[in-house]
């Protein structure tokens, strides 16, 4: 119970993704960076802001906090962890979980791109996605406009599973637009995030959760993306953790294909042309 408060509170206190303190938990133990950071074992100067922080609410506040949401807040001591984040230089402190946990535990393809999709790209995330469904496959994405709702929505017309990872407080509908497509994925699948409620989805936080749909994924598929554009950011997440990562090819004189082709060309993603393409891709590669 001591490591449980201890995690709630330094999970509260700490922006999610940050490796120092990250690698520190897991090294050690929760309670170990907790107590030592209030009996000033780290620089208690750098790190004044955050023992204060700790000092104003205590974990078991924190756990309150989270529960008035009727949602959960999992560690790695759950059963129903998804191990797979582990993986990662910086695992999250904790998860807060919305809808159904057990979806984070079925193999799944995580499908990114733009937020100003053409027809094209929209079609082909949602045929995407309703072809993965259909080989009993989640769908995974980060729940923005664009992409990732044609994902989402294909995953759920196709009658599947489908996991929002999103950057911003779990009682946060953020973008408001996709606050009815948050309720539908609940239903089935889940929503999850590594940031206390009320926590506003700023720019960096988008970063920091692409490495989480990276890793709770066995695979990627960027359909379109700028030449700078974060799904670039979670396309080499991918890479980095050995996922495979696959690209969609568009007209060469469409921006929205630029980020696309840039990985393709680089090698560091795979062209794929039809669902069976990806399937049999991820297969070899598993």
């Amino acid at each position: 119970m001591k490591e449980l408060i201890a995690r709630a509170a330094l999970f509260s206190a700490i922006e999610g993704g940050h490796t120092f303190w990250s690698r520190e938990i897991y090294s050690n133990s929760a309670n170990y960076v907790f107590e030592k950071l209030l009996n000033n074992g780290y620089d208690s100067i750098k790190y004044e802001k955050l023992i204060a922080e700790l000092k104003l609410h205590s974990g078991e506040q924190v756990l309150e906090r989270i529960a008035q949401h009727h949602v959960r807040l999992i560690t790695p001591f759950d059963d129903d962890w998804p191990i797979q984040v582990n993986d990662l230089v910086a695992p999250p402190i904790a998860l807060i979980a919305k809808g159904h946990i057990e979806a984070l535990h079925i193999s799944s393809l995580a499908i990114v791109g733009t937020r100003n999709p053409t027809s094209y790209g929209a079609r082909i995330a949602g045929d995407f996605a309703a072809g993965f469904v259909d080989r009993e496959w989640g769908i995974i994405s980060g729940g923005a406009y664009g992409i990732d709702s044609y994902a989402h929505k294909g995953a759920l017309i196709a009658e599947g599973i489908t996991v929002a990872v999103i950057a911003s407080g779990i009682d946060v509908n953020y973008p408001a637009g996709n606050a009815r497509l948050f309720s539908e994925i609940c239903e089935s699948g889940a929503i999850v995030t590594e940031f206390m409620p009320g926590n506003k989805a700023l720019p960096s936080r988008f970063l920091t959760r692409n490495r989480l749909i990276a890793a709770l994924s066995k695979a990627t598929l960027v359909v379109e993306a700028a030449f700078r554009s974060g799904s670039l950011r979670t396309a080499r997440d991918a890479a980095e953790l050995f996922r495979p990562v696959m690209a969609i090819p568009g007209p060469i004189n469409s921006p929205t294909s630029e980020g696309c082709h840039r990985l393709i060309g680089e090698r560091a993603a795979e062209i794929v042309t039809s669902v069976a393409d990806a399937v049999e891709f991820v297969g070899v590669n598993q």
